[in-house]
Formats: C-alpha cells, structure tokens, sequence
C-alpha cells in the first residue's frame, strides 16, 4: 500500500515568528529551547546536591517531544544530545528505569516513552526499547473501568482523566504502530470514545476533567460520574492526545474516522470559547467573567498545537487555522518575555491541577483558580515548542502545494528484521529515523507542502500519474536483496515517457561496491548520464571529514555557496543535453541536470541526503547538508511542469 501523507498549506504573517528585545531576531522555538537547555541541562528538577530527588516525570516528556520537532526541523544534533542525556539519566545499559515503578500503575509514567522509542529509532540501541516495553507492559496490565477504559492512576481508581489519554495513548499507538500489533487500535481508539461519552458536556461541547465510573468520589456527579468544570489544560491534554495519535493510527482502520469526528467535535467547542479579544483561553475555559479567572498558557499553546497540526495534515479544515494563527498571537503578547539574547520565558501557566487526593481537590471553580501560576513551567514550556513548531512549519514556503513526491521502494527494496522478527523494507525510506533513512528530508518535503509517497511496484505512466516527483535510489542487487527487481527496458519506456510528459526523477546512484549499476545506468543513459562506478570522496580516516567535502561555488544553479559532505560517491559521465551542476576538486561531474521533454531529470552518484549526514549528530557544523537538502526540494518544486 501506498503511503501518502496530506498537508494543507496555510499562510502565516512570519512577522510572528520572532521576538526580540535586543533587536535580535530569532525563531520563538529555538529561544525558547535555549531556555530549556539551560534551566534543565541534565534532566528535570535535578537538583545536584541531591540528585535521588529527580523523578521519572511525564513533564520532561512534553519538553523532549517538543525538542525533538525542532531537531527534526533544523538538523542540529545539539537538540538530539540534550534528549538522549536527559533519558540516559533514567535508563540503564540493561534497558531498566531508575525512579519508575510499575506497580504505581501511574499512566502519566508511560507518557516519556515516546521519547524512547525516538532514541530507539535513532540509534537501533535495544536498551531504549527494552524500556519503552517496560511501559507497555503497564499498559497490558493497567487497571481499567468496567467499561475498558485505563484508570488514571491506581490511587485513584475507576477514573479516568482527560489528561490521562495524552499519558497513554501517543505511546500506545507509536509501540503499537512499532510492533505491529494492529488489535491494539481498536482499544486506542475506544478510549477516546468512552471519555468523550462520558465527559462531554451535550450543550457547551467542552469535556469536563473527569469521570468517575463509581460515581463515589466527593468531586464526582452523583448521576453521571462527571466532575464539575471544563479544566483548560485538561481539554488541552485531550487535543493533543487525539492529534499525535492519529500519526499512527492506520489509515484504513475502521475507528479512524471516529477520532476524527471526536477531533472535529472538540475543535468546535474549543474555537466557541477562545477569548475574541486575545485569541487566548481561559483556565476554566466556560467562566471568562468569573472573579479571579484568567488566561492561561499551557491550555492555549495546547490548543494552538493541536489545530494547528490537525490542519496541517487535513484532519480539520484548513478555516480552522485561524483559530490557531489567533492564538499564537495572543500567546506571544501576553506570555512570551525576554530573557536575555536569544532567549525567552513562558509566563502564565498554571502549575498543577487535579482531582481528590490529598489535601483533597474538589475539582470547584475556586478550586482550579486557587492554584499557583508560574513562569517556565515545564508543561507550559513543553506546549509552547510544539505549538512553535507548528507555527514556524506553517510560515515556511510551500513551493510543493498541490505537488507529490514519490520514492520507489520496488528497486530498492532491501529487508531485514526488526526487533519483534517482522520482515520490514529499509534504507532510505520516508518514514526510516534511523541513519539510513531520509525521514528528515522527507519532512522538508511535507514542511514545504509536497504530499510524500512511496511506491512498492514497478512505476508505470497509471501509478506515476499525479507524482510530480519521483525518486530512485540505490537499486538492489543480490548482495542486498536475493530477488533483486532490475530495472527492464519496459520500465525504462514508462519512466522516459513520464518525463517527457513533464515529470521531474531524481536519480541517486552509490559507489559501485554498493549499488547495481548495469541496469540503471541503461536508464540514466536516456537522460546523458553515466555512473563511472568508481568511489570518490573516501574517507580513510573516520574523522578526516576533508577528503569527502565538496565546494558549491557561486552561482549554483541550484544551492547556495557551502561546503558539503559527499562520501563514496560515483562520479559522472554526461553527454547530449546533460549538463553539469557542481564538480569535485578534481573538476569530475558530481552532479548534473538534464532537460527531457517537458521534464527535467537531477543526477547525484549517491543518496547523499540520508539521516546520517544532514542530522547534525556526525559530520561537522561547517558541512551544510541539511540546508542543501532544503535547497534541493524548493529547486524540485520550481521545475515541476504546469500544465496550461
């Protein structure tokens, strides 16, 4: 099956984009990243004089996930170190959490396996995984209401939580989704079913925080188990859960729609209360004009992320963006301040909100208003990076609307198996976090507002009809795959009258040890290209980065002036209309442009854009391959056809 990935393009005014006292002008994300990296610089609350005080805390996963969108944003390895070291201070060398336990059936602990299982896609390091199943088996043996869902917490028994589906489910779904275990969605999706039927409010269309199923607590309606008032960051928790869940849930899964319909419902009922003056919403989202209410910022950066992001891949329609656009407004005017160059605070939010306990809260209007609001709170802070993040994505260029980029998966189609034994295609491949995949350039792609596919059959004019790109790399060979798919001359036909017709390929050779070039190079020759199968750019020495650079002069075509990292790379041969767009220092042919018809073909000797050297966690900072790879998409974009 065909992958596809939708993106709604909206506009944004990028003079919302920074904020400067200092007339410094950089991203909002990245500020207040910088923020985070300095107050928390090993792991949350880690207090050095008494580092056993630390503890495992569904906070720092907010944080880390929002770190992680801008690592996947902007290459820089810095944010990927800072989340590793803050996991390693938790998960040992045999895969255990220090300062978890299990047996607290506490679902806000299972809310940081997201971020192992990002380690664990990163670097293949199974420690992550082993932890990230440690989660999963709370989630096995979770108590539940009698109805299925998960309590909130042991100590709290037959509730569940808004915020307790945003702890649980992103990780159920991600593992899930990791594993193949494709019963689990049904389960997924029925949480979300039962908590809005039993919190929703029929008439507001808010949900309210809780939900008693033995409708004993002191909090709880005696008739209908809810509690009393509509938390905003509660109803912010269950936006985002919705939001990240749906990244895996499958798309032909017959319960995906009714989270989509829930989505739909909870936008309406959130959009109805947002502050007409602010853009913001209030702590208790229904009361604006109560004495001692006030705008809150976790709850509006959560609501901001999670339209946001709904629009952006067409889970809302796009209307609804504005919504979000408000209220990142009025998040920046009444919560972003200064904190010194290149760095911000997150005033405004609300340190901690609950139900029962001790000392008991009774879930009242003075209640929720009683509790202490605080700058830089760390699930404010959390919210606002993905909030940001969004926002940015949403500014950038979109030289793709309405273009798709395909990648083939039929000639190179190498397997191996995963850690549950399953058979599963990789190496440069979308969705491959690891070093070989291209997951950080296909989100340039989606953050540029192409539609990203793969294609796991032979291309034909039928299947490469609405692509507007189309990607080969590194075609099998027996060494890679026993039943190599070759490229044949009635490919070749397909392929040449595709571009004729005005479709852009990408070809993306290797060094000859590593691809099969007899085949493809029948292929490339059609467009005046030859692969030379030799192997330049070597790096003898691991850190002798210099013999693999190559220097993009002024006046390129298609980068800017910078240095590059090409390693092991095939040089070129060109004839008839090939021209050549960026030469080695031995003045060989690295890279070339062919006009075809009303299509154009790009040549490069090696898949030179995989995770391993554009995620700044390898090559040097002065290597600008992240930036070219950006370049290269907005350049693709330019010479697709438009039909007349």
């Amino acid at each position: 099956m065909n992958k596809v990935f939708k993106y709604s393009i909206v506009a944004v005014s990028s003079s919302i984009l920074s904020f400067s006292a200092t007339g410094q002008t950089q991203p909002l994300a990245k500020q207040m990243a910088t923020t985070v990296m300095e107050i928390w610089k090993d792991s949350l609350n880690l207090d050095p004089a008494n580092p056993k005080r630390v503890k495992w805390a569904y906070d720092q996963g907010v944080i880390l996930e929002g770190i992680d969108g801008l690592w996947r944003r902007t290459g820089d390895g810095e944010y990927f170190k800072y989340m590793q070291k803050s996991m390693d201070f938790f998960v040992t060398k045999d895969g255990d959490i220090e300062r978890y336990k299990q047996s607290d059936y506490n679902i806000d602990n299972v809310k940081n396996g997201r971020s192992l299982l990002t380690l664990y896609k990163v670097t293949g390091q199974k420690k992550y995984f082993k932890a990230a199943t440690i989660l999963w088996e709370q989630l096995k043996q979770h108590p539940r209401t009698k109805e299925g869902g998960f309590w909130h917490k042991k100590i709290y028994p037959w509730q569940m939580w808004l915020d307790g589906l945003y702890m649980g489910q992103p990780f159920y779904a991600e593992y899930a989704a990791l594993i193949k275990e494709d019963k689990a969605f049904d389960d997924i999706a029925n949480q979300f079913i039962w908590m809005e039927k039993n919190s929703r409010d029929a008439r507001t269309g808010l949900l309210y925080h809780g939900w008693d199923e033995s409708k004993t607590e002191a909090w709880a309606d005696k008739t209908t188990g809810k509690s009393p008032n509509f938390w905003g960051r509660a109803m912010g928790w269950y936006g985002m859960a919705m939001v990240d869940v749906l990244e895996n849930f499958p798309q032909n899964h017959p319960k995906r729609k009714e989270i989509l319909n829930i989505l739909n419902r909870f936008a309406q009922a959130v959009q109805k209360v947002q502050d007409p003056k602010t853009g913001l919403w209030y702590d208790v989202l229904d009361k604006p004009t109560a004495k001692g209410n006030y705008l809150e910022a976790s709850a509006s950066s959560m609501f901001v992320y999670a339209v946001a992001k709904a629009v952006r891949n067409g889970w809302l329609p796009s209307a609804y963006f504005a919504v979000a656009d408000r209220g990142y407004k009025g998040i920046q005017k009444e919560f972003i301040e200064s904190n010194g160059p290149g760095k911000v605070n997150l005033k405004g939010t609300v340190a901690v909100s609950g139900l029962g306990g001790k000392p008991y809260r009774d879930g009242s209007y003075e209640y929720y208003i009683s509790e202490k609001v605080i700058t830089n709170d760390p699930k404010g802070v959390g919210a606002f990076l993905l909030a940001a993040n969004e926002m940015e994505i949403a500014a950038q260029p979109k030289p793709g609307k309405g273009k798709t980029v395909t990648l083939d998966s039929y000639f190179n189609n190498e397997t191996k198996k995963d850690q549950s034994e399953h058979e599963i295609s990789w190496h440069y491949k979308w969705e491959e976090r690891a070093n070989g995949g291209f997951s950080f350039w296909g989100d340039q792609f989606l953050n540029s507002g192409f539609d990203i596919k793969t294609l796991y059959q032979a291309p034909t004019l039928a299947n490469l009809k609405n692509t507007s790109v189309y990607i080969i790399v590194d075609p099998d060979f027996e060494k890679e795959n026993p039943r190599p798919n070759f490229i044949t001359e009635t490919d070749i036909k397909q392929i040449t009258e595709w571009v004729k017709a005005g479709g852009v390929l990408v070809l993306m050779g290797n060094d000859a040890p590593n691809v099969e070039l007899k085949h493809f190079n029948e292929l490339a020759q059609h467009f005046g290209v030859f692969f030379n199968g030799d192997s330049k750019g070597t790096v003898p020495v691991a850190s002798n980065f210099e013999t693999a650079k190559v220097v993009v002069p002024v006046g390129n075509e298609i980068f800017k002036p910078k240095d590059l990292f090409i390693k092991e790379y095939s040089s070129l041969k060109l004839s008839g209309n090939a021209k050549s767009v960026l030469k080695d220092a031995d003045g060989d042919h690295v890279m070339s442009v062919t006009k075809y018809g009303k299509g154009t073909v790009y040549v490069i000797g090696d898949p030179w854009l995989y995770n391993e050297y554009v995620d700044g966690r390898k090559i040097p900072a002065n290597y600008k391959n992240f930036e070219a790879g950006q370049e290269l998409v907005n350049w693709l974009a330019k010479q697709v056809h438009t039909k007349k």
